[in-house]
């Protein structure tokens, strides 16, 4: 009934954002781009997740969650098509990104990215999926020894306030491979270096299954991208973001990231979690950061 529910919901939603124009929005007279981000594996809609753990008795609490965090952009991974359906429905003012990894379309999880439609404008000649492999406009693919297939989902969005255009990039490494999560890393850098607008701002979210010191991470920050929670909370030892569900937030298990190209200023970040076991909304802990980019730093390359 909720999943029934939810679909007819969405499509109303749908409908009405045909016929309905985004809202006006200040413009913002300093040409700051300010952005509220966050990354949030929803853990899949699996049959073994049973009571609170099942999706249907905890779909609330990732919204609250979400609403709570209140991110202009969100990068979501493991979201299954009903899920996302669910999402997209109890998430109205957000517009989606997103296909399904193992067609294209429909089936396997997204990387999904959702953006705030009043703030936000898509430009539609920038965005699209590629998969993590040696054919990464080929849907399905994998070609690095992962068993998985994994892609990432990006696009340009363009800031009503400042006019400012800026990339985000939403992705999910494979969870055994390492030698697939290295060159993962090196296409999403190369493409990074040859998007269409280099001078612009990039934001990279995404569930690495990899901690901070891996060279996988490191490929990135190499690159020129940092990581607004460790450069805020470097001498935290307690940074753990996939926790199986027990809520524990000891340890340096961060697999969680937000990145962001030079020039940012870095007013705060954190790992949200749950105050118990049960209240968690998923096995993962969501990241978030505030971040902006002064006007002056908008034509550096990022």
């Amino acid at each position: 009934m909720i999943r029934l529910a939810g679909i007819v919901l969405l499509l109303l939603v749908a409908g009405c954002r045909e016929k309905q124009a985004p809202r006006a929005v200040a413009v913002r007279e300093d040409g700051v781009l300010e952005l509220s981000l966050c990354s949030f594996n929803i853990r899949y809609e699996n049959d073994s997740d049973r009571g609170w753990r099942a999706w249907p008795n905890r779909i609330d609490r990732v919204v609250r969650t979400i609403r709570r965090l209140d991110p202009d952009v969100l990068g979501v991974q493991e979201a299954l098509h009903g899920q996302a359906a669910d999402l997209r429905a109890s998430l109205p003012d957000y517009d989606f990104a997103g296909i399904g990894r193992d067609d294209g379309e429909r089936a396997g999880e997204y990387a999904a990215i959702l953006y705030k439609t009043d703030r936000f404008e898509a430009d539609r000649a920038e965005q699209g999926t590629f998969w993590l492999s040696d054919l990464p406009e080929k849907p399905g693919s994998k070609t690095w020894g992962n068993s998985v297939v994994r892609c990432t989902t990006w696009m340009r969005l363009i800031d009503r306030p400042t006019g400012r255009g800026f990339y985000i990039y939403n992705t999910h490494f494979d969870h055994r491979h390492q030698a697939s999560r290295v060159r993962s890393a090196g296409l999403i850098v190369e493409r990074i270096a040859n998007r269409a607008h280099p001078g612009e701002p990039v934001v990279l979210l995404g569930d690495f299954n990899a901690v901070e010191s891996n060279p996988a991470v490191r490929q990135f920050t190499s690159a020129g991208l940092t990581d607004p929670y460790h450069s805020l909370h470097r001498h935290e030892e307690n940074r753990r973001t996939l926790h199986f569900w027990s809520g524990d937030a000891g340890g340096a298990l961060k697999v969680d990231h937000i990145l962001v190209s030079k020039g940012a200023v870095f007013e705060a970040a954190g790992i949200d979690r749950a105050p118990s076991r049960k209240l968690q909304p998923s096995d993962h802990f969501p990241v978030w950061a505030k971040v902006r980019w002064p006007e002056s730093d908008q034509d550096q390359d990022g």
